[in-house]
């Protein structure tokens, strides 16, 4: 069973910086794919990056060269380094653990306006 608790959420201006830190329980982190997701009002939820074991990364278009994903296998933590945040960057983020079928957090709102 594996735990994971968001935080760093909150409300930024355009142009802004947000970090967020999802904590993980359990084994087997440093063998999991970890990912950051995003969710729209009335829209299904959409990968914004993703950890891979190997250390390969990918990331939305929308958010490449601004959005970085990172890992701290002895910590079980893993982070989202959102810079040049736009407003259509408004939405809950979600950490997720093992891909679709496997872990999510509880969920954290990102809100970037002026």
């Amino acid at each position: 069973q594996v735990q994971l608790v968001e935080s760093g959420g909150g409300l930024v201006q355009p142009g802004g910086s947000l970090r967020l830190s999802c904590a993980a329980s359990g084994s087997g982190f440093r063998l999991a794919a970890l990912g950051w997701y995003r969710q729209f009002p009335g829209k299904q939820r959409e990968l914004v990056a993703i950890s891979r074991s190997g250390g390969s990364t990918d990331y939305a278009d929308s958010v490449k060269g601004r959005f970085t994903i990172s890992r701290d296998n002895a910590k079980n933590m893993v982070y989202l380094q959102m810079n040049s945040l736009k407003p259509e960057d408004t939405a809950v983020y979600y950490c997720n653990y093992g891909g679709s079928v496997g872990y999510w957090g509880q969920g954290t709102q990102v809100t970037v306006s002026s």
